[in-house]
């Protein structure tokens, strides 16, 4: 296995939209989400840059593995592959381990549906532009 022959322009592509898109998730879902966080938006340190490269980090990272494992588990890369692969990672990995965590940490199942709803999309997303770009 190769590990640097994706294509990189599709992950860094993937990974820019799938950041966009959380962006406007949690704009829209800000209230709900504090309020499952218990936080307040005066609770928010929005001079932290950090949660936001971290944000990036985890998008490209999670980009280049739809990137890598789609030709691995589906054969080729094509749009339905690129889907299916995301569908798969979200279910068989994202899901399940915030499923298993909320639950043990007493979290709301509004955190896990806003954040676990955030994680299929992101992954939905990386898997249709990768697999758009083959």
């Amino acid at each position: 296995m190769i590990y640097l022959s994706v294509n990189w322009l599709a992950v860094a592509l993937a990974a820019a939209v799938a950041w966009a898109f959380g962006a406007a998730w949690y704009m829209v879902l800000a209230r709900p989400w504090l309020a499952a966080i218990g936080k307040t938006p005066e609770d928010i340190d929005r001079a932290d840059y950090r949660p936001y490269i971290w944000s990036i980090v985890c998008v490209l990272v999670m980009a280049y593995f739809v990137a890598m494992l789609t030709p691995l588990i589906a054969g080729s890369t094509t749009l339905t592959n690129g889907l299916l692969v995301g569908a798969h990672l979200w279910l068989g990995f994202s899901i399940t381990g915030m499923v298993l965590n909320h639950r043990y940490e007493g979290r709301s199942w509004t955190l896990t549906l806003i954040n676990g709803g955030y994680l299929l999309a992101v992954l939905l997303i990386e898997g249709a532009i990768i697999g758009l770009f083959g």
